[in-house]
């Protein structure tokens, strides 16, 4: 019998609650249950511990498999990853185009305007040419009506011109690389970092809005599935913070 129970406790069974002060049991055989239920409440306690290191632990979420195939059969999977890679590569592009730390005049050729709800490059606009190194001249006498456009654009590309205005004629002295200059344009780094990581935060709640829209979808597997679809997001703008931290060590000279 002692020999029996001695098992049972190595097994962690649970044994029924008995009396420690039962005096039909000899005295090893009640420390030996007693030491059953000790070794009982240890490893319930271990295995919360366990569960609470699957979770992630103290507040840190576990790591989400993303499941493809399951994804497809419920959401537009090839969709949702296109938007939020579009999102990343013009956020790349952007960086390009308009942080560097010298403004060329190519940068300044593929300037976005927006003219009455549509958007053009600058060269569509206007004739772009170098009076000098340290100069461009942009002539808008062939749709001198989108001069005030064309300034907002430039005012907010993050380049930091000060056009000058002579008629028709736009006159773009290129500043020096300075400290200030070099700080600002890092802001702009991380103001473009924040516009398109906003942007793939609203490709992933429009795709959890129209899943939570799916009433034969389970509870269970529109939760997983909500989480994969966030992992996804988290995966992307992940990506994008890597590409923000180069930039703006580019642009500081760290």
């Amino acid at each position: 019998m002692l020999r029996s129970a001695l098992h049972l406790a190595a097994l962690g069974v649970r044994q029924t609650r008995v009396s420690s002060s039962s005096p039909k049991l000899p005295l090893i055989l009640q420390n030996n249950l007693e030491n059953t239920k000790y070794l009982q409440v240890a490893r319930d306690y271990a295995k919360g511990k366990d569960k609470k290191k699957e979770k992630g632990g103290k507040g840190k979420p576990g790591k989400v498999e993303i499941n493809e195939q399951q994804l497809r059969e419920i959401l537009n999977f090839d969709g949702l990853n296109s938007q939020m890679q579009k999102s990343v590569m013009q956020m790349k592009e952007d960086f390009v185009k308009h942080l560097s730390l010298r403004s060329t005049s190519g940068a300044i050729d593929t300037l976005r305007i927006k003219v009455d709800g549509q958007e053009h490059e600058l060269q569509e606009l206007a004739q772009i040419s170098r009076k000098n190194p340290k100069t461009i001249i942009v002539n808008m006498i062939g749709f001198p009506q989108t001069i005030p456009d064309v300034l907002k654009a430039i005012e907010k590309s993050g380049m930091n011109l000060n056009p000058q205005q002579d008629g028709t004629t736009l006159f773009i002295p290129i500043p020096k690389v300075t400290k200030e200059h070099r700080e600002n344009l890092s802001k702009n780094a991380k103001a473009l970092f924040v516009k398109y990581r906003d942007a793939i935060r609203g490709v992933q709640n429009e795709h959890i809005r129209k899943l939570k829209k799916q009433p034969e979808l389970g509870k269970d597997d529109a939760f997983a599935a909500q989480a994969q679809v966030t992992a996804i997001a988290d995966r992307f703008i992940s990506e994008a913070d890597k590409l923000l931290a180069s930039k703006q060590k580019e642009l500081l000279g760290d």
